[in-house]
C-alpha cells in the first residue's frame, strides 16, 4: 500500500500542473509502473486534448512492458466518447493488467462505468488510494457535479481594524506579495464575480497581470444594466457574463444573461452559472455581495488578506467569517487566512 501511495502522490503532482487550464474537465494525472520502476507518466493538459492515461501510455517507450504493468490514475478512467475515446477502453486494449484509482468520477457519464469496463475485461482494479487528496485536487469538479453549482471562493482584503476601503473610497490595502497571490488565484480559478457597485466605484479589469495564466471568465452582477460600455470589464480581454434582469443577448465576448433578482436570487444565479459550465468562481466583492453569500452559507472557501499595520478607522466594514482558518500564510506585513466551509 505504501508503494501505491508513493505512485499516486506522483500522479497528483502531475495533475496539478494543469491547474486553471482544463475547465470544464477535471485535473487528472497518471503514472505507469513496471517491476517497481516508473515507465510512463502523463497528465491532462486541457479540454479537447488527450487524457492523462493516454498521455502516460504514449510516453512508454517499450509498449510490451504494459502487459506487465500497473497504471495509477487520480480519477476513474472515463467511459464515454467525447472529444476523445474512453480511457477505460484504451487501457483494456493495451493489455494493462492492473489499475489503481484515486477517486471515483461523480460525472453521470462515468460514475462507476469506467471501473466496470476494466473489471469486465478481467483487469484488477484497486480504488480509494489517497482518495481525499484526489477529491481535494478536483474540489471544483466534484462540487459542480454533486451540488450542481460552482465551487465558491469568497475573497477580500481588509485593514487591521476590519475595513475594506477608507471613508468609502477605494484604498490599496494589499502589498505586492498579496497582489501576486491574488492574481495566481485568478489564474487558477475559472471565473471571478463582482457586484455593480464595485465596478462603478473601482472600474476593475478583473484580469491576470502579476503572474502568467488565463484570464478568468468575468461575471458582473448588473441588475439594471447601469455599467457604462467603456468600463474595463466590458473590454475584449476575457469572456464576460453580465447577469441582469432585462435582456439576454451575445456580442462577441460579452454575454448578457437574464435571471430573476427578486426571488431566490442566489439560487437563480447558481443555476445560471451551472448551465454555463462554470466550475469555480471567486466572489471578489463588494461587501454587500460577499455578505449575501455568507448569510446563506453559500461558500466553500474564504481567502482573507489582512494588512497587519494598517488602520483605516472608517469605511466599508469587511464581512466576518467565524471559526478557525484551515491555512495561514505570512506575506510580509499582510497575512492570508483561508477558511473552509466543506
Amino acid at each position: 500500500m505504501e508503494q501505491h501511495h508513493l505512485y499516486m502522490q506522483r500522479a497528483l503532482q502531475l495533475a496539478g500542473k494543469a491547474l486553471g487550464n482544463t475547465y470544464p474537465n477535471p485535473l487528472v494525472g497518471s503514472v505507469i509502473v513496471s517491476d517497481g520502476k516508473i515507465i510512463g507518466e502523463g497528465w491532462h493538459h486541457k479540454a479537447g486534448e488527450p487524457h492523462a492515461e493516454v498521455n502516460a501510455i504514449n510516453s512508454v517507450e517499450d509498449k510490451e512492458l504494459l502487459k506487465n504493468s500497473t497504471i495509477y490514475v487520480t480519477l476513474e478512467p472515463c467511459a464515454h466518447y467525447g472529444k476523445t475515446p474512453p480511457c477505460a477502453v484504451k487501457i483494456v486494449e493495451m493489455g494493462i493488467p492492473k489499475v489503481v484509482i484515486g477517486s471515483m468520477d461523480p460525472h453521470d457519464k462515468v460514475n462507476g462505468k469506467g471501473k466496470a469496463i476494466l473489471e469486465d475485461a478481467g483487469i484488477e482494479v484497486i480504488t480509494g488510494v489517497l482518495e481525499e487528496e484526489c477529491k481535494t485536487l478536483n474540489k471544483r469538479f466534484f462540487t459542480y457535479h454533486k451540488k450542481q453549482r460552482p465551487f465558491i471562493i469568497l475573497k477580500w482584503a481588509e485593514s487591521t481594524d476590519g475595513f475594506m476601503d477608507k471613508d468609502f473610497k477605494p484604498y490599496a490595502i494589499s502589498n505586492a506579495l498579496s497582489q501576486q497571490r491574488n492574481h495566481q488565484l485568478r489564474a487558477d480559478e475559472q471565473a471571478i464575480l463582482v457586484g455593480t457597485k464595485t465596478v462603478l466605484n473601482d472600474n476593475p479589469g478583473l484580469t491576470v497581470r502579476e503572474v502568467s495564466g488565463n484570464n478568468p471568465v468575468r461575471i458582473i452582477l448588473d441588475r439594471e444594466l447601469s455599467i457604462p460600455a467603456d468600463y474595463k470589464v466590458m473590454n475584449q480581454e476575457s469572456t464576460t457574463l453580465i447577469i441582469n434582469e432585462k435582456e439576454e443577448k451575445t456580442e462577441g465576448n460579452l454575454h448578457w444573461l437574464k435571471i430573476d433578482f427578486a426571488t431566490d436570487f442566489l439560487k437563480n444565479l447558481m443555476d445560471s452559472l451551472y448551465k454555463q459550465q462554470i466550475q469555480s468562481v471567486i466572489i471578489e466583492g463588494g461587501a454587500y455581495t460577499l455578505n449575501s453569500f455568507i448569510t446563506q452559507q453559500l461558500w466553500d472557501e474564504a481567502w482573507i488578506f489582512k494588512a497587519e499595520n494598517l488602520m483605516l478607522n472608517n469605511g466599508t466594514k469587511a464581512p466576518e467569517i467565524s471559526g478557525e482558518p484551515f491555512f495561514t500564510e505570512q506575506l510580509r506585513d499582510n497575512q492570508l487566512k483561508i477558511y473552509r466551509n466543506y
